[in-house]
C-alpha cells in the first residue's frame, strides 16, 4: 500500500513515516508540508491513500483535498488532525474523504489505512459520536418521493456502519457483484456521488 503523508510539522511527518513503515504492508512514497505539495505529489505519483493534516500554512488540507478529488474522484483521502472541529468534519464528509482521525488515535492509524484501502470509511470514536448531530438537517438530497425497497434500506444502513462490499455481501447473503450493482443504482437513484453521501443520507432520512 503506497501512502503520501502531508503535515506541516516535520517531526510529525518523520514520526508517522517511522510508525507506518514498521508495517510491511505500508510504504510511504513521499512526504510534504502543505496543501500545494499535496496536490503536486499526488499528481506526480498517485498513492493508494493520501494521509493529510487539515490546518497548514498556505492551502489547507481540506482545500487541497477538494482540488485532488475534482481531478481524481476516486482518490482516497484520510484526514489526520488534532482538530475535531465540527465544520472541518462536516466539510471532510461532504468532500468525499474516506476518513477523519484525531492524532491521539495514532495506534489505530495502520488498521485505518488498511480499512480505507479495502473500501471502508473510517472515523475515530470521537468523530463517530458526532456524526448524527453534524449532518442533521444539512446537505439537501433531492430524493423527492422516491421509495426505497427493504434490500436497498438494508444496504444503506450497512454502508452507514462503515461496512465494505464484502462485509455487506456476507451480511445479506449476496454476491459482491450484486452489492456493487445495488450501490451503483442507489447512487443514481438518490443523485449522490459516493458512499459517504449515502451514509449521510441514512442519518438524515432513515434514523
Amino acid at each position: 500500500m503506497k501512502i503520501i503523508i502531508i503535515d506541516d510539522d516535520p517531526f510529525v511527518c518523520a514520526s508517522l513515516k517511522t510508525i507506518l513503515q514498521a508495517d510491511p504492508e505500508i510504504t510511504v512514497t513521499a512526504v510534504g508540508s502543505s496543501g500545494e505539495e499535496a496536490i503536486a505529489l499526488y499528481r506526480q505519483n498517485p498513492p493508494d491513500i493520501l494521509l493529510m493534516d487539515i490546518q497548514m500554512n498556505g492551502l489547507s488540507g481540506l482545500d487541497a483535498g477538494e482540488q485532488i478529488l475534482k481531478e481524481d474522484p476516486h482518490a482516497k483521502i484520510l484526514f489526520l488532525t488534532t482538530f475535531s472541529d465540527d465544520e472541518y468534519i462536516r466539510k471532510a464528509l461532504m468532500l468525499g474523504a474516506k476518513g477523519y482521525l484525531i492524532k491521539q488515535d495514532i495506534e489505530a492509524l495502520a488498521p485505518a489505512l488498511k480499512a480505507v484501502e479495502s473500501g471502508q470509511n473510517v472515523f475515530g470514536t470521537e468523530i463517530v459520536t458526532k456524526l448524527p448531530s453534524l449532518i442533521s438537517g444539512k446537505a439537501e438530497f433531492h430524493s423527492g418521493s422516491l421509495e426505497l425497497g427493504k434490500r436497498e434500506q438494508e444496504i444503506i444502513s450497512l454502508v452507514a456502519e462503515g461496512k465494505n462490499n464484502r462485509e455487506i455481501a456476507d451480511a445479506l447473503f449476496l454476491s459482491e457483484g450484486t452489492v456493487r450493482n445495488y450501490l451503483s443504482a442507489l447512487l443514481d437513484k438518490l443523485e449522490l456521488r459516493n458512499r459517504t453521501e449515502l451514509a449521510i443520507f441514512y442519518y438524515q432520512h432513515m434514523t
